[in-house]
C-alpha cells in the first residue's frame, strides 16, 4: 500500500493500459485528469486546494495521481490541501529594485526574513501597485497563508479587500491601519518630539521641515513651502503626519517643504526651497536621515556650515558611510520591527492574538546640530 496526499492505494493494482504518462516520460494533471475521470481544470482545483471540488472527487484525483507517480503541479501541493501553503506573502509598496535601494525598508525586511526563515516560513515578494485589466491583483491567487504590509502602510488600504476576502491573517509595519491588520508601529511621536525639544534647547526658533514624499511615483520637484500644521487631517500617511505633528507642537510656527522623490538628491532640492528664503531657517529637521543628508550636501554648495550655522536632524539611524558627520538623529529597531513582525505570523498562524506592538525609539545626538550663530 502507498499513502500519498493523505490517501492510501495499492501498488500492486493490474496494469493499466493507459500509461499514465507525458510526452517526456513524466506524468502530467492532463493524464491524472483522465485517469481519475474529471476534467483538468477540476483537478488543478483539487491540488489547489479549492472548496469547490467534493471530498469524492479529490480523492479520486489524489488517487488517480498516486498511481501514476504524479506529485502535484507544485511541491507544496500537500499542504495546499491541508490549507497551508508556507509561503507569507511581504507587500512591498513600489518596485522590487527601488526596495532594495532604501536602507530603511531593506533593514526591516532582513529582520522579517530572519525570523520567518526562524519559523520555517518561505517567502514571496509583491509589489503592491494597484492591478489594472492586463495584470489583475496578484494577492487574489497567491497560495500565501498570511500577509506581512511591509512598507508605506497606507498605499496598500485598497488591497485590504482583496486580502480580506480570502481570510488570509495580514500584518502591518506602520500601517495599513483596520481592526483585521495586526500592526507593528514605532513611536515616531515621541521620537520627533524629543527631537524638536533638542533643536528648542539650543535655541533655534527659525526651523523648517523636510517632509517625507507622499507619492511613491516618478520623481518631482518639491513641494511649495507651507505652515508646519497645515492640512495635516489630509495626510493619509500616519507615520508623516504624526512626525509633522510633533514638530508643530514645539514649533507653531516652522515650515514645511514636501521633498519630491525618497533620495538624498530629492532631499537637497527641497532643502534649497528652504534655504532660499530671506529669513532662511536656523535649523531643518528631516523626517529621515536620508533627506536630512540631502540637506546638509545643499547647505554646503550654499557656502552654509554645518553646524555652525545650519542644525540638521533626520530620523532612522541608519548608517550612511558618505556623510563626514555623525548626524543627530533618532534611531528606530529596524530590523527588530521586522522581526516583530514575523513573530506576529507565527502567532496568528497558531490562533494566538499577537495584541499591538509599538516599539521605543532612542534619540541620538550627533554633530550636525548646535546652537544658532
Amino acid at each position: 500500500m502507498i499513502t500519498r496526499y493523505g490517501v492510501t492505494v495499492s501498488n500492486n493494482a493490474p496494469a493499466d493500459p493507459f500509461t499514465g504518462r507525458g510526452r517526456a516520460g513524466r506524468p502530467t494533471i492532463a493524464d491524472v485528469a483522465e485517469r481519475a475521470g474529471v476534467s483538468t481544470s477540476t483537478a488543478s482545483l483539487a491540488f489547489r486546494g479549492s472548496d469547490r471540488v467534493r471530498d469524492g472527487t479529490r480523492e479520486r484525483i489524489f488517487a488517480a495521481a498516486t498511481a501514476l507517480g504524479y506529485d502535484g503541479p507544485h511541491p507544496v501541493a500537500r499542504s495546499l490541501r491541508q490549507g497551508r501553503s508556507g509561503i507569507v506573502g511581504i507587500v512591498i509598496a513600489e518596485r522590487v529594485g527601488l526596495a532594495f535601494q532604501n536602507p530603511v525598508a531593506l533593514a526591516t525586511m532582513d529582520g522579517l526574513s530572519d525570523r520567518l526563515d526562524e519559523l520555517g516560513y518561505g517567502q514571496l515578494l509583491v509589489p503592491g501597485r494597484a492591478p489594472t485589466r492586463e495584470r489583475p491583483e496578484a494577492l487574489a491567487s497567491l497560495p500565501v497563508d498570511a500577509v506581512v504590509f511591509a512598507t508605506r502602510g497606507e498605499q496598500f488600504d485598497s488591497l485590504l479587500a482583496t486580502v480580506r476576502a480570502r481570510g488570509v491573517p495580514m500584518i502591518g509595519i506602520e500601517g495599513p491601519f483596520a481592526d483585521d491588520v495586526a500592526l507593528v508601529e514605532i513611536d515616531d511621536h515621541s521620537g520627533m518630539t524629543r527631537v524638536a525639544k533638542h533643536v528648542a534647547d539650543l535655541g533655534h526658533s527659525r526651523v523648517g521641515v523636510l517632509m517625507r514624499t507622499t507619492d511613491l511615483g516618478s520623481a518631482r520637484p518639491p513641494g511649495p513651502i507651507e505652515e508646519i500644521g497645515s492640512g495635516l487631517d489630509d495626510i493619509a500617511n500616519r507615520t508623516i503626519r504624526r512626525r509633522l505633528a510633533a514638530v508643530a507642537q514645539v514649533f507653531p510656527q516652522a515650515v514645511r517643504v514636501e521633498a519630491g522623490g525618497r533620495d538624498a538628491a530629492a532631499g537637497a532640492q527641497a532643502a534649497h526651497v528652504l534655504l532660499s528664503r530671506p529669513d532662511r531657517p536656523t535649523a531643518i529637521l528631516a523626517q529621515n536621515d536620508i533627506l536630512a543628508a540631502g540637506a546638509i550636501s545643499a547647505a554646503r554648495d550654499l557656502g552654509i556650515r554645518v553646524p555652525e550655522e545650519l542644525t540638521v536632524t533626520g530620523f532612522d539611524g541608519i548608517d550612511i558611510p558618505w556623510l563626514d558627520l555623525p548626524l543627530t538623529t533618532v534611531r528606530q529597531p529596524l530590523r527588530e520591527r521586522g522581526r516583530e513582525a514575523g513573530r506576529l505570523v507565527g502567532d496568528l498562524l497558531s490562533g494566538r492574538d499577537p495584541g499591538h506592538v509599538l516599539l521605543p525609539v532612542e534619540f541620538v545626538p550627533g554633530g550636525t546640530s548646535a546652537p544658532p550663530s
